[in-house]
């Protein structure tokens, strides 16, 4: 009797390690056919366990593929959201050429920045669209930074381009100023997300 539970016992040990040595059993699709495993599944690498993107289907994309584009895209929805948009009023044009002037500022102007006493003086220049964009955008938002966090800003005409000076009486901020430099005093505040708002609708002007 005892022999013959050690053999049931033997019996059970040996029939467990063959099982454990067998592959795992294909998952049934919803039609009663198998399912791949995920190793041999499109769009999965078995060697690192990792997903290859572009190999398999995914969620719609997000990426409007172009700044200007996405933003504009952005503005439409808010206003298709609003049932109070005056659709008689909006201009999203206006939006374009002000996206295309701040493309030129960012990218293509020239910017000579020194420290002056206080702050920085920028001489922001460039030509024909270039400056175009210069004389529109730098003055708007010399007045719009004026200001804030205790800034002084002042904005004079050059031949070809503007002045552009920001100082503070807080050497802490004056530090801040510098360490800014041209293209970040250009996006402080954050204003440019409702002006942009503003000049869909028809509101604002350079």
């Amino acid at each position: 009797m005892q022999r013959s539970r050690r053999d049931l016992a033997l019996a059970a040990i040996i029939t467990a390690a063959a099982l454990s040595t067998v592959p795992l059993a294909r998952a049934q699709s919803p039609q009663g056919g198998q399912m791949p495993m995920a190793d041999h599944m499109p769009g999965h690498d078995h060697m690192t366990g990792h997903h290859m993107p572009g190999r398999a289907a995914s969620a719609a994309p997000t990426m409007p593929g172009q700044d200007a584009f996405g933003a504009i895209q952005e503005i439409v929805g808010i206003l298709e959201a609003d049932p109070k948009t005056d659709w008689s009023k909006i201009n999203l044009e206006a939006l374009r050429q002000h996206l295309i002037d701040m493309n030129e500022v960012t990218l293509r102007a020239d910017a000579d920045a020194k420290p002056v006493d206080g702050g920085l003086a920028i001489a922001i220049t460039g030509s024909g669209r270039t400056l175009a964009a210069i004389q529109r955008m730098i003055p708007a938002q010399g007045q719009m930074l004026n200001g804030h966090d205790g800034w002084s800003t002042k904005v004079e005409a050059l031949p070809n381009g503007e002045l552009l000076t920001v100082t503070a009486a807080s050497p802490k901020e004056v530090e801040h100023i510098r360490g800014l430099g041209f293209a970040g005093i250009l996006v402080t505040g954050g204003y440019h997300q409702m002006h942009h708002l503003a000049m869909a609708k028809g509101e604002f002007h350079h």
